[in-house]
């Protein structure tokens, strides 16, 4: 039994889990779905299947595969599509991550991980800043509204109604479908007034849906 292995192989574990540990942290003190024991165990797992492969388990290829193609199971499970938007895609972009510094613990790189660890981190924290910044500028996105009738005139009043200091609304598409009628508009503006427009346009009964 080779003890100084082993020993190296326990430095590796530890390593993981305060890898882990840092980020999960970060990822509980946001409430979120993979929080402080998910992630731990998330990089001690890839941790340890990286150390059995090392030592004569299977091939280190396929093992790694085998690990990203696992992970990329879990990641999926906390990514949710809603009517407006997709939400999840940074916890499983984590999950993605923290299973990358596992295995690079796994095979030795203490220091490397740690590193990789404090960018994600860093990365996490600087986020939320950079995208309050972002949305106070202007931006874009493309709806497309359903009419309960085929009155092209509800199309011109609401362009008119919703065409503001705030917003631009350019339509770039009509359609009509037995007795509904499709627009598609581009809309210009910041962040809150986006938010507001799908707030209004819930609210018109005319509109039967949009997105």
């Amino acid at each position: 039994m080779d003890f100084t292995l082993e020993t190296e192989d326990i430095i590796s574990m530890f390593m993981s889990i305060l890898c882990g540990g840092i980020i999960g942290f970060e990822r509980e003190y946001k409430s979120k779905a993979a929080g402080f024991r998910t992630i731990i165990l998330i990089s001690l797992g890839s941790t340890i299947f990286t150390i059995v492969s090392g030592h004569g388990a299977g091939s280190d290829d396929r093992v790694s595969a085998n690990i990203i193609t696992g992970i990329g199971f879990i990641g999926a499970g906390v990514i949710f599509k809603d009517q407006f938007s997709v939400r999840g895609l940074t916890t499983a972009a984590v999950i993605w991550t923290s299973a990358a510094i596992g295995m690079t613990t796994g095979i030795g790189y203490h220091a490397l991980a740690f590193v990789f660890t404090i960018i994600t981190l860093v990365i996490l924290l600087l986020s939320t800043k950079i995208e309050q910044l972002i949305s106070t500028m202007q931006k874009q996105k493309i709806i497309s509204v359903t009419f309960r009738t085929p009155d092209f005139g509800l199309i011109k009043s609401l362009e008119a109604e919703l065409n503001s200091k705030h917003l631009r609304i350019d339509p770039l598409e009509v359609s009509k479908d037995q007795d509904t009628l499709t627009v598609v508009w581009q809309v210009s503006g910041r962040k809150k007034y986006l938010v507001e427009l799908n707030e209004k346009l819930a609210a018109i009964p005319d509109i039967i849906s949009f997105a």
